[in-house]
């Protein structure tokens, strides 16, 4: 699909072979905090979800991609949520796994992608994504794809004994 490649990088659906790259994923508690996520994740259940990954977004509300570099590295993920048709708009999330990719232009280029994809394909009239205060280099990702901050949540998220705001970002079409 041209929609979902770039020039330096490509979106794919998620593969069994991504079992290995999904559990270290999910399991890296250094995330945890983007994810909501408090507990680990089994290969088995990860097994079950990557069975039941072909299922249309429209019955899950969800679409995940794996990022890859052309020679088909997996580099991350980038999730399409909350999908709602009804309203025409889907949150969005983006993870580059490996630190050494993280900086070189591939979360921009997939977040991109994914922007055109949804407005596109999917007809959504808007976008919107969830970032933690401290979260820098995401609040700089999305305001340069043209997010707008639009509210802060107040003591949103309890981490490490502290109370952190987290910020909503949307990006609405206009035809």
């Amino acid at each position: 699909m041209v929609t979902l490649k770039g020039e330096n990088i490509y979106l794919r659906a998620l593969e069994p072979e991504d079992l290995d790259f999904i559990y270290i994923i999910e399991n890296d508690e250094q995330i945890w905090e983007m994810s909501s996520t408090q507990t680990p994740y089994s290969r088995f259940l990860i097994k079950q979800y990557l069975e039941h990954s072909h299922k249309d977004i429209y019955e899950v509300k969800q679409l995940r991609l794996v990022i890859c570099s052309n020679d088909h590295a997996a580099l991350g993920l980038i999730d399409l949520f909350d999908y709602n048709p009804a309203h025409n708009r889907a949150g969005i999330g983006i993870l580059i796994a490996e630190n050494e990719n993280r900086g070189r232009g591939y979360g921009a280029e997939a977040l991109r992608l994914i922007i055109d994809y949804g407005f596109t394909h999917l007809n959504l009239h808007q976008l919107y994504a969830n970032i933690s205060e401290d979260n820098k280099t995401s609040v700089k990702l999305f305001e340069n794809q043209g997010f707008n901050k639009t509210g802060v949540k107040k003591d949103w998220n309890f981490v490490k004994n502290t109370y952190k705001d987290e910020f909503l970002y949307q990006l609405i079409y206009v035809r």
